[in-house]
């Protein structure tokens, strides 16, 4: 972004002690906020939030220091927006995988200074021929952020058209751990998920608490409990509630499917586990015309006694 593109950004929407537009990784543009509560870093480009630190916390969010920053490109780590599909295309397998909210421009909507010390932010995606090729239906997509001592994600599909249509999506979020050796998810247990592992689809039971030794790409289905992080080295667990989400889904890619990746770097998928809120597969949602759909994740951190 140029510097006079980057001067009406701030004239507009900066707001001194909570949120400053900058030039960011690979020439993209991000917006830094601080607040009492916490900092955080958003990247434009696919309303990414990068970064999420509550004051007197580790960082919450995983982001790979190998990763690739550039127009176009998927940010590794974060919290990548997968919309308006999940996974492959169901009818075209050349379009991008996970839709292609995340690597294309947003804009800036609206900044606020909350009453409590928190910020709120909203961006919108930008549409182009391009996008409208792949999303033929009229609608529009918001990301509503709220960055305090929780961190509070929105993304709202809203249907403007005379016909509904169907969404598959999630908030693709990346954790930061101290080790995967040291960790256990829990809210999850008794839940069908589908293991796609070996590009299978079987479906199977958890058993107890998720812990992960070997690669693990899982979507569990027909769910809406709270998923809990327990970090035994960090000595913290994240919560991870949801609302308009079925779906959750937990990934490691492990050592083999990292390394031909090439953005974790060495051992990077040690210090990291995905666990999204979605809707995928059985839960992907109808968006009914005129209507809208609400995605909302809000992460906290608590200590692990």
């Amino acid at each position: 972004m140029s510097s006079t593109d980057l001067s009406a950004l701030n004239s507009r929407f900066a707001i001194p002690g909570h949120v400053q537009f900058e030039d960011g990784p690979g020439g993209l543009t991000i917006a830094e906020i601080a607040n009492s509560h916490a900092e955080a870093t958003i990247a434009l480009q696919g309303a990414h939030v990068m970064n999420w630190q509550p004051s007197g916390q580790e960082p919450v969010l995983w982001l790979s220091r190998f990763g690739k920053f550039a127009p176009g490109k998927s940010i590794r780590g974060g919290v990548p927006i997968c919309w308006p599909w999940f996974g492959p295309h169901a009818e075209d397998a050349k379009l991008p995988g996970h839709g292609f909210a995340r690597t294309v421009m947003w804009e800036m909507l609206e900044t606020k200074a909350l009453p409590d010390g928190a910020t709120f932010l909203c961006l919108g995606l930008i549409e182009t021929d391009a996008t409208r090729t792949q999303w033929p239906h009229p609608s529009s997509a918001q990301l509503r952020v709220t960055v305090s001592a929780e961190l509070k994600i929105e993304l709202v599909t809203c249907n403007t058209s005379s016909a509904p249509f169907q969404i598959g999506e999630a908030l693709h979020t990346y954790f930061h751990i101290s080790d995967v050796a040291n960790m256990a998810i829990r809210g999850l247990e008794a839940c069908t998920y589908l293991d796609k592992v070996g590009g299978s689809s079987t479906r199977k039971t958890q058993r107890g608490p998720i812990v992960i030794e070997s690669e693990v790409d899982r979507v569990y289905l027909d769910t809406e409990a709270d998923c809990l992080i327990e970090d035994r080295g960090l000595k913290r667990r994240i919560r991870i509630a949801t609302r308009g989400s079925r779906s959750t889904v937990v990934w490691n890619p492990w050592i083999e499917k990292a390394e031909k990746m090439g953005d974790f770097g060495p051992e990077g998928y040690r210090g990291m586990v995905c666990v999204e809120s979605a809707n995928a597969v059985d839960n992907v949602v109808t968006v009914l015309p005129g209507t809208e759909h609400i995605l909302l994740t809000v992460i906290g951190v608590e200590a692990l006694t």
